[in-house]
């Protein structure tokens, strides 16, 4: 717990340091660098990717998405990156002479294009009019639900959840996680009406709330079940405390992309 505790002291003023004191572009390149960390973790850290060029070619594609989606990613740009990624997919099938298992191309598929699109939602929603504040409620979704269900749990969970999937999880978990985002949310509101002087939508504040505790949840779940599949503890071992990113960021894959939505949807800033 202390181990946790400390890394979140050490990498929390960095996050802060990189969103608000350097370029935005920056932002950018740290979530590309660590979605393609992502990208090995899923494949090769968990062993459901055996071909080491998959890897690579997840990792590559993986840093590149939420770079082009803080550009804004033109259609056809995209197209092409795509078409030559899955294409690099289906030579390593070929070259194997049908050998290669299609699981392995499926889940290099799903590591290098569909979880980091999930998770750069958060670089998309910087980019965004108001981004510099908008970029932290994900943030507040996802950390303050974990934290919340951690000691709601601890101190008042007798019923588990998913006991095969995640033991330590418990209803009453969820039921605290869920008080503790709209309590958050709401403060977070209320800094960014009265320090910054932007319109709010209080209402709308909950609902961010207990969608974003239900999602951080849901993609916490997910995440573990592969975890449990393939027999391993932890995707990684890179933040102590927490094992490695998908370890400490699996709930933001869903949190973030519905941050977004909701943003577009119904703005709780106006």
């Amino acid at each position: 717990m202390i181990t946790r505790i400390l890394a979140a002291a050490v990498l929390l003023p960095l996050l802060l340091i990189v969103v608000l004191l350097l370029p935005k572009v920056c932002t950018a390149v740290l979530f590309g660098l660590m979605a393609a960390i992502a990208a090995y973790e899923l494949t090769k850290g968990t062993g459901l990717v055996k071909n080491i060029r998959l890897t690579v070619y997840g990792m590559a594609i993986a840093f590149l998405v939420p770079i082009w989606g803080f550009f804004g990613m033109v259609y056809s740009i995209g197209l092409v990156g795509m078409l030559i990624f899955v294409s690099l997919l289906y030579v390593e099938l070929l070259l194997s002479k049908g050998k290669l298992p299609y699981g392995e191309v499926a889940v290099s598929f799903m590591a290098g294009l569909v979880v980091p699109f999930l998770f750069s939602a958060v670089v998309r929603i910087f980019a965004q009019e108001e981004g510099i504040y908008l970029i932290f409620i994900p943030f507040v979704l996802a950390f303050t639900s974990d934290t919340g269900a951690y000691f709601a749990g601890r101190f008042f969970g007798k019923h588990k959840l998913a006991p095969v999937v995640s033991p330590n999880k418990t209803v009453e978990g969820v039921v605290g996680g869920v008080l503790s985002t709209v309590l958050f949310m709401i403060a977070y509101c209320l800094v960014m009406q009265f320090g910054f002087q932007l319109r709010v939508n209080y209402f709308y504040a909950v609902i961010y709330g207990i969608l974003g505790a239900m999602a951080g949840v849901f993609g916490d779940l997910s995440f573990s079940a592969i975890k449990r599949q393939t027999g391993i503890k932890d995707y990684g071992n890179l933040i102590p405390g927490h094992g490695g990113i998908l370890d400490r960021f699996d709930s933001m894959t869903l949190v973030a992309p519905l941050t977004e939505a909701l943003l577009l949807l119904i703005p709780v800033v106006s």
